[in-house]
């Protein structure tokens, strides 16, 4: 398209009609106002959070399940309505949730408590003040007024490989320097193992009371597309047989609902793109193809130092010579690279936990192998086409500073 044509391709674009209805129903951030296939979930979290109604501190939770599971949208939207009868009842009740896997918001203690203060009106400097002064910021101004604060860190597990479990010690404790206030924690996780490598006492604190959401089954997920369908889409645009095969793509990835949204959303976009005026099955393919070079993507830039550090080990050397590496190797280029860039390097059993949940991510895929009398081993591979492995590389040497 020449530079000339723009203005008329935009003026095109504005008259053209859309597919969609109401787009937003489709980001990750909507609450709808009635979250099916999860009362049971709904029920156990509102009658342990009920207590603060009353002033009272409810039980520290943590919320267990794989991606998509609704985790996320069943505690915004159980804290909601909680918050819609507090303020109708004039009771002092402040939710403050944070998505620990966001960088610059909560890879690091002063960060985190930053960012809690200044979501409670208090300005806070985004370097310069020792931590202890952070936290003392933090506890004068929850401590105000007499209230309950319920404090929710989302991809908790996060938050933990970035700045250790010192942090979570302090959020478990933060009621013995309070006087007015009180605070309790929702943990959400997709990985219930990150438990435990934390310290027994602040895992016993935490984990006062659990909730699991199991995966969503594909009847279940397509309940879920054909009531975003309704708000999201105009009617009589999606052909059949979209709803069912966005429903078939989530079953297959452990019942991910967030993803077959997501899977409709992109589908909307390359019809209007297109100039088409219904979505078609082949868009959910070609949607598909695009959200798994995007999510790749984001899950290996959003990954701590250490993680992206193994990735590009991996990498680098599979560039080089071979198909698969076993785990050993990458250990010895993981050692090295880390000399190169100044990382302090993890031990060899640390490294192997890690490479196991990027196989579980899905970013490798890790076959374990026996060696004999000498053990077993895993024998990796990547799983990236080309053109998102050298993204992929682009990413992790601005990330490291490798030149």
């Amino acid at each position: 398209m020449s530079q000339l044509g723009l203005s008329t391709f935009f003026e095109n674009y504005v008259s053209n009609q859309t597919v969609f209805a109401y787009k937003k129903v489709l980001q990750s951030n909507f609450i709808p106002d009635h979250v099916i296939h999860r009362d049971e979930q709904i029920d156990h979290l509102s009658k342990i959070l009920a207590p603060s109604l009353r002033l009272e501190k409810p039980s520290n939770l943590l919320l267990y399940g794989k991606t998509g599971t609704g985790k996320t949208v069943t505690i915004k939207h159980v804290t909601e309505q909680l918050l819609q009868v507090s303020e109708k009842k004039n009771i002092q009740i402040k939710i403050l949730y944070i998505n620990c896997k966001l960088k610059k918001v909560a890879d690091t203690q002063y960060r985190l408590i930053a960012q809690l203060a200044r979501d409670l009106n208090k300005a806070v400097p985004s370097t310069g003040l020792p931590t202890d002064e952070v936290y003392k910021i933090f506890y004068s101004v929850i401590d105000e007024r007499e209230q309950v604060v319920i404090l929710i860190l989302d991809e908790i597990d996060h938050l933990i490989r970035r700045a250790e479990d010192e942090i979570l010690y302090n959020l478990t404790r933060i009621n013995e320097e309070l006087k007015k206030a009180q605070v309790t924690m929702v943990g959400i996780s997709n990985d219930a193992k990150f438990l435990d490598s934390l310290d027994p006492r602040v895992r016993s604190s935490l984990s006062e009371e659990g909730v699991i959401f199991p995966p969503y089954n594909a009847l279940q997920i397509k309940d879920i597309l054909e009531q975003r369908t309704k708000q999201a889409f105009r009617i009589g645009v999606m052909e059949p047989g979209v709803i069912e095969k966005c429903s078939a793509y989530a079953a297959r990835d452990h019942g991910d609902a967030r993803r077959a949204i997501e899977l409709l959303r992109v589908a909307g976009e390359i019809a209007d793109r297109n100039g088409n005026t219904a979505v078609k099955v082949e868009h959910i393919d070609e949607a598909e193809e695009k959200i798994e070079r995007d999510y790749i993507i984001e899950i290996v830039s959003t990954q701590p130092k250490q993680y992206q550090c193994v990735i590009y080990s991996i990498f680098s050397f599979l560039r080089q010579q071979k198909e698969s590496i076993l785990t050993g190797e990458v250990y010895e280029v993981y050692k090295k690279l880390c000399n190169k860039i100044g990382l302090r390097p993890l031990t060899q059993r640390r490294v192997s936990d890690i490479l196991s949940e990027l196989d579980m991510l899905g970013v490798i895929n890790g076959k374990i192998i026996s060696k004999g009398r000498y053990g077993r081993t895993r024998e990796i591979q990547l799983t990236t086409p080309d053109l998102v492995t050298s993204k992929i590389k682009q990413i992790l040497e601005e990330e490291l500073d490798i030149t």
